[in-house]
Formats: structure tokens, sequence, C-alpha cells
């Protein structure tokens, strides 16, 4: 936290500082003069009748009272990376969501609408990149309208943790009651680090999904939609490892790339299979493909659950970049 010149602690920011990225010390009990603090690391999401609203990383919102705060200060609005590519939101958003494309979308505005038949949220939420054009109420009730009209519930895809994320707007719709259902996170690393970490001997590749690689694909029941989605993207890749007895693979991954960046997916092992480096083998496999058209970057999307998944990504060189959650209509 900031010191003055007399090595006292202070309050730097104000009001005006609404929609950057702060770092804050209050007191944990109004009743405590000192000893008890809690630091607060976010985006400075409102600051109204004395109460400031602070949008966490993880998308969680905390509320301040401001006769609480004994420091505070604006923050960069993003820390430098250490490690992997340094990507703006603006760039991966876009990246990501060509990679998973539905089949309708429509546009309002800056705003996305995007359906598929309700197959993965990713694929049946508002994309919001910009201002819809409207005020916000009219256009969320446009939202509901659409998705209304394809049996669908609305869902708005936001995101936390970087700079130019959508914190405020997770503020706003919490406000108006939309519910936040999923969060998960997107991790960038190294594209060439990862190609070179296994064998991919015994890997195959192919442009399109056969029937062994859905058989393993963990979504049953795959629809002519499902084809259609898992099919989108400028550049996909499908990759498996037979299984040494016949049948269904036991690995698959998915990738797809876009420019400099290589975006993996649907990495799955039987689990009779696991621990034998197989997820690693195909995402090398998919790698060297990638780097073959030129990427040099890689994300992934990975549910803020899955610490099998973290901790597996997290050795490869991958870190989290930000958070995105999907947030429903009231019922």
């Amino acid at each position: 936290m900031e010191f003055s010149a007399y090595g006292r602690l202070e309050v730097r920011i104000t009001t005006a500082d609404v929609g950057k990225r702060v770092s804050v010390r209050r007191l944990s009990d109004t009743g405590v003069t000192e000893g008890k603090f809690t630091d607060t690391v976010g985006v400075l999401t409102s600051w109204d009748d004395g109460v400031l609203v602070i949008t966490r990383r993880s998308g969680e919102s905390v509320r301040i009272d401001a006769s609480s705060l004994v420091a505070g200060k604006v923050v960069p609005a993003a820390r430098a990376r250490r490690r992997g590519p340094a990507a703006t939101y603006e760039e991966l958003a876009p990246v990501a969501a060509r990679a998973w494309r539905p089949v309708e979308s429509e546009r309002l505005g800056g705003w996305e609408l995007r359906a598929a038949a309700g197959y993965t949220r990713r694929a049946n939420s508002v994309l919001p990149l910009g201002d819809p054009g409207v005020p916000l109420d009219e256009a969320l009730s446009a939202v509901r309208r659409w998705y209304g009209e394809r049996g669908l519930p609305a869902y708005v895809q936001t995101a936390t943790g970087a700079e130019g994320a959508q914190e405020r707007l997770c503020v706003e719709l919490e406000r108006r009651g939309w519910v936040r259902e999923v969060t998960a996170e997107l991790w960038t690393g190294a594209l060439a680090p990862l190609a070179d970490r296994a064998d991919a001997e015994g890997v195959t590749s192919a442009r399109e999904a056969d029937e062994a690689w859905l058989a393993r694909y963990q979504r049953k029941g795959v629809s002519e939609v499902a084809l259609k989605v898992l099919g989108s993207g400028p550049s996909v890749w499908f990759a498996s490892v037979p299984d040494p007895s016949g049948g269904v693979p036991a690995a698959i991954g998915r990738c797809v790339v876009d420019g400099r960046w290589a975006g993996f997916a649907a990495v799955e092992v039987d689990p009779a299979h696991r621990r034998k480096g197989l997820a690693t083998a195909v995402m090398a496999a998919l790698a060297r493909r990638a780097l073959d058209e030129g990427a040099s970057a890689a994300w992934l999307q990975v549910e803020e659950d899955n610490a099998g998944a973290r901790a597996l990504y997290a050795r490869m060189g991958f870190s989290a970049h930000h958070a995105y959650h999907h947030y429903r209509e009231p019922s």
C-alpha cells in the first residue's frame, strides 16, 4: 500500500477513479483501530452513497464502506506477465469466439448474439465486445426477446481480470438480477515449448472429427448442430491416440489455428489410460500442426473447479490470463 512522506497510509482514490484497477486496505471491523486490516485488489466498479464496489479478478464483487478505508491507490490495469505471450483481452476474446462459432448470430451494436440450439453456453450467449448502441436495459430486453424467440434462456458472457474486460458490466447485470452460473478461465502459454514436450508418435490428426473421435468426446449424442460448432474455426485439427485394443480412442484433442494463436479444447483421456502422458502427447502433436501454420502462442479454457486439468496445464507452461462468466437472465 502507499505511504505518505510521513509514513502514514493514505487513501489516494476518489469517485473519479471508477473503472480503474485499484488496491485498497480497510479495517476488518470498524470498531478496531489497528492491526486488523483486509486488502482488496480489483476494478472499482462503483462508488455510490459512501459504498465502494470492487470486482476482483475472479468476478466476485466486494462492497466496502468508504469510512473503513485506511489506504487506497490506483494500480496498473494489468500486471506484467512473466511468461507466455503478451495479449490484451480485446485481442483474445475474438480469437476464442472464432474457435467456437454458433450456427446463428446477430449484431446488436458491439454485441454479438449467438445461438446453436442450446449446444454449450459459449455458442448460446451474448458476447459483448463494445457498446450495444442503446441503453443497457433496452439492450437486455432485446437480448431476452431474441433468445426467447428461439426457445433458449438468455445468457451474457463477460470477462474479468484483464485490461479492457467487463467488470462494470458484471456489476450492472447483478444489479438487475442476472445470475452468474459458470466461471472459467482462459489461460495462455508459449506454443513451441508445448510442441517439444512429448513424443507425438502414434497420435493421428485429421481435419474432421470421425466417428471414433466423437465416441470419445464427452458430450454424448453429438447432433448436427454440435458437429457444425466443433468443425468451426479458421483452421481446425482433431487428434486421436488409438486404443491398442481398437475401438474408442484412448485420448483425443481439438485445436484451432487463428493467426499467431492456437486454441486447444476437448482434450480427453480414457480413465483407463490416464497418467501415461497421452494428453501431453495429443497437445504436442496439435501444437506441431499449429507451428507449421505459423502460430506461436497458445490458449485454452479451463473451469475453475477442474483441479486436475489446471495442474496439468500449469506444468505445460500455461497461466491464467482472465476469467470469464456466463450470466443467466432473471427467472
